[in-house]
């Protein structure tokens, strides 16, 4: 039984502070920007062809010619479904009844592509229609129906609108048909659906994909020559992907006893959503119990400072315990968007300030550092250090681009930023029939279904005072204080008050007109690695609140490798500067430059000098040009 659950997208409105202010940077700049690019429309930007995907798919379905056929990755749909979830979450916010229509249009393409059994998918609709189903390694099928599933279900509640999800309630008939009822061996390549088919669920109460979801989740690594097999019966591929890898999509053995998060991390964040979201459903405790191991491995073991998880390029993996290089880090945007879906989902099962840190952590850092501040360019790799001329170049750094890119072939991470963003307040606030809960701090209002209204005013990241306005209701409310505030204030209508932290969040009594005053600790702070991650020892890293932040070369005399932090220094807070980064405090502190000879090695030790290193928040790093970034810094 879930202990709490999200708000719904239409409860929560967010106002002009600094998640806001991204809000609405989705809505004027993101989507439109995003539509142009999935419509090729966009200059100096990749060719998306999504649009035209499904129109051609129509086509070959009613036996006309589809002209230029399909283009991109066999996972193309995905890019569009993303896309409209995104806008559907934007049009609670900002309602636009010229973005509705263009919705609605796509929503149309959309439609017309799918085959009269439910089949939806436009890459083997078009190209190889006879294939269908027999590549589960690769193919995708089920990761693009479940991507247009969350999309459908993210319209119907923001419009209305059953369009979509009639649509996607058919093609998971289809896929029921397929799996259930005809009892086809498999599960996904890379999951997706399952997380989506519990969200239909919850939607619709079709208890279809509730089985279908528990089914997939359950025969997952049971056969562990599945996808072995699968690939003798066929003489075509996609990719070549190696069959017999099986950490890489987390089916090395059955999920309830499955210990440490492997893989590709995206395809693990998001399997493990959908057993998180599962277990609290169906009360299952082995279930549970999984997925209480897999958030340890990450988050104890796996995860960067900055949220970030997958530390190899090569399979955009996890690999072992305490491998964290800052330098050749993969990061992806979106496993760190689909760890926010597994700690949003553990809280459900069990409200402890650790989950919501972990969301915080991510979302603030990682994803945030995925997209430029304008909105227009886009990060898929986000590395801890960035050293141009090495960095991009380098044939173990050429995932870890100097500079943002307009779109990419595989464009998985923009779209899903866009959705993330304007999707935040589901992340931020959690109900149940008694309780509202502040998990993150949202600045905007919130109504719970359990009847309390409430306002919330703050700054922060970059201001650390929250205060809560009860406008309606009466009951229980709970707010994290982040694990990173040593000290912390609450004040109930002016007066000052304590209260017990169960599990980093306060419980308070409430009724309309009270007024809560939270007061969080403003003060920079160092953060030290474990000794068992053998690439930072002697290093220490800066944050401030949940911003980790970094020192880049245009505010160090375009240098950065030579300086070094003095140990015990003073870590100085500038005033917030609205000209600076789309708003922004920096950071200085007490450093050491070491100057050397300029030979390659010398027997001469190196000139240091007192100096001071500045520092900006991580999300905000290359927004001035190509430079020197480094994270973690030797400290002395």
């Amino acid at each position: 039984m879930k202990i709490q659950k999200q708000i719904s997208q239409n409860a929560y409105h967010a106002d002009d502070s600094f998640l806001g202010r991204y809000q609405k940077l989705i809505k004027q700049e993101v989507i439109p920007y995003q539509y142009q690019v999935l419509c090729d429309q966009a200059e100096g930007t990749e060719k998306s062809h999504v649009i035209a995907n499904f129109s051609n798919a129509g086509k070959a379905l009613r036996g006309e010619d589809v002209g230029d056929g399909f283009y991109g990755m066999v996972f193309q749909d995905s890019d569009a479904a993303k896309w409209l979830e995104a806008v559907a979450y934007s049009l609670t916010i900002f309602p636009d009844n010229e973005l509705e229509e263009t919705a609605d249009q796509l929503i149309e393409l959309i439609a017309r592509a799918q085959d009269e059994d439910g089949y939806l998918n436009t890459y083997y609709t078009i190209k190889d229609r006879d294939k269908r189903w027999t590549n589960l390694l690769e193919g995708h099928e089920l990761y693009c129906s479940g991507h247009m599933m969350e999309a459908a279900c993210a319209y119907f509640e923001a419009t209305g609108k059953d369009r979509l999800l009639n649509v996607m309630l058919k093609n998971a008939e289809h896929i029921y048909h397929i799996f259930i009822e005809e009892g086809r061996d498999g599960y996904p390549g890379h999951p997706e659906v399952e997380l989506a088919l519990m969200r239909m669920y919850h939607l619709t109460g079709e208890k279809h994909c509730l089985e279908l979801a528990e089914h997939f989740i359950n025969v997952r690594g049971v056969d562990r020559d599945f996808f072995k097999e699968e690939a003798k019966k066929r003489n075509w591929m996609v990719w070549g992907m190696d069959a017999t890898d099986l950490e890489y999509n987390q089916s090395y053995a059955p999920v309830r006893e499955q210990e440490d998060a492997t893989g590709h991390a995206v395809r693990a964040v998001y399997l493990y959503t959908a057993m998180a979201d599962l277990a609290a459903e169906t009360e299952d405790e082995a279930l549970k119990n999984a997925c209480r191991k897999l958030w340890e491995s990450i988050t104890e073991r796996r995860m960067y400072v900055t949220g970030g998880i997958g530390s190899t390029g090569i399979g955009e993996a996890f690999t072992v315990d305490y491998d964290l290089p800052g330098d050749t880090a993969y990061c992806e945007t979106c496993a760190s968007i689909g760890l926010m879906f597994f700690a949003s989902r553990m809280l459900e099962q069990d409200v402890r300030g650790e989950y919501a840190d972990v969301m915080e952590r991510a979302f603030y850092n990682t994803v945030l550092a995925g997209m430029q501040l304008d909105g227009k360019r886009f990060f898929y790799v986000n590395p801890l250090e960035c050293i141009p001329g090495i960095s991009g170049k380098a044939v173990t750094h050429r995932h870890d681009l100097t500079q943002r890119l307009k779109w990419y072939a595989c464009a998985c991470c923009p779209p899903n930023t866009a959705r993330l963003i304007s999707s935040i307040g589901k992340y931020a606030y959690g109900e149940n029939a008694e309780t509202a809960y502040c998990h993150l701090f949202a600045g905007g209002k919130v109504k719970f279904e359990n009847g309390i209204e409430l306002s919330c005013e703050t700054s922060y990241p970059y201001g650390f005072t929250v205060n809560y306005q009860v406008n309606a209701g009466n009951g229980h409310l709970a707010i994290r204080i982040p694990a990173w505030s040593k000290t912390y204030g609450i004040c109930v209508n002016k007066k000052e008050t304590t209260c017990m932290l169960q599990s980093e969040y306060i419980y308070l009594n409430v009724k309309e007109g009270d007024m809560i005053r939270i007061t969080l600790d403003d003060s920079p702070y160092h953060i030290y690695a474990s000794s068992k991650i053998p690439q930072l020892s002697g290093y220490t890293a800066v944050c401030r609140g949940p911003l980790v932040y970094c020192f880049e070369g245009v505010d160090n005399d375009g240098d950065v490798l030579s300086l070094s932090l003095k140990r015990g220094g003073k870590l100085v807070v500038s005033a917030y500067n609205t000209e600076l980064l789309g708003g922004n405090v920096q950071i200085t502190a007490e450093a050491v430059r070491r100057e050397t000879d300029g030979h390659l090695y010398s027997n001469q030790p190196p000139v240091e000098k007192p100096d001071q290193a500045t520092a900006v928040p991580y999300y905000t790093w290359c927004n001035r040009g190509e430079n020197q970034m480094r994270v973690w810094m030797h400290e002395i």
